[in-house]
């Protein structure tokens, strides 16, 4: 493993164990999330069609509103002061980056995996056209972790944590619409790869920035 991987999880590390310590995610965040997913069908009614076509994308919705909270919780826990003791201890910024971003994909995938289930339950889709989960679920855990991370780092960069929902929120609709795209396309046995597509490159591109983007916007900390 070289230097720049172990750095990486080191760090990932430390935000896991600062999570494990807090709970805010796991005994806050998923609880909140799984009340939202139930207030729809309270308002709706017992209108079961209804519910099964719009259960993925309250789904999606709500795994986007409240992965806005991982990301803020990440922000509010990377403070000036731990800044620069990890550069005084020569971690590579674009390591600090993959590293916080890999703890919140962690973090990601968890609540959605915890909603799942609650969403089918609730929603009363057939778990037979949910497959696609396997695939989807870790592709947008990892691109709302990566643009999440980003947009931290550059609020960070002046001093504004007010600014990550504005930063995550709009630039996060692709893969919210992606993945409703994609639910819509198998519930009507339509061609759903170029959305998958989507969401990887969305990815791609997001880890690309965050790396190429770390030292100077560590620089402009200073």
């Amino acid at each position: 493993m070289t230097g720049f991987w172990r750095q990486a999880m080191a760090i990932t590390r430390k935000d896991l164990r600062t999570e494990v310590r807090s709970g805010e995610v796991l005994f806050i965040t998923v609880p909140f999330g799984a009340a939202a997913l139930m207030l729809i069908p309270l308002a709706v009614g017992v209108d079961a069609p209804l519910l099964q076509k719009i259960g993925p994308g309250m789904y999606w919705s709500i795994v986007l509103l409240f992965g806005v909270l991982v990301t803020v919780r990440q922000s509010a826990t990377d403070g000036p002061s731990q800044r620069d003791l990890l550069s005084l201890l020569g971690i590579d910024p674009a390591a600090r980056f993959a590293g916080r971003a890999m703890a919140s994909i962690a973090l990601l995938f968890t609540f959605e995996a915890v909603l799942a289930p609650v969403a089918l339950a609730l929603y009363g889709t057939d778990p037979a056209g949910w497959w696609w989960l396997l695939a989807v679920v870790p592709l947008v855990a990892i691109g709302l972790g990566l643009l999440g991370t980003l947009a931290s780092t550059i609020a960070s960069s002046i001093s504004s944590a007010t600014l990550v929902p504005l930063i995550v929120v709009p630039l996060a609709v692709p893969m919210l619409l992606a993945a409703t795209q994609i639910t819509e396309g198998l519930r009507i046995d339509a061609t759903i790869l170029g959305w998958i597509l989507l969401l990887v490159i969305m990815d791609l591109l997001l880890a690309v920035a965050g790396v190429i983007s770390a030292r100077p916007l560590q620089e402009a900390t200073r």
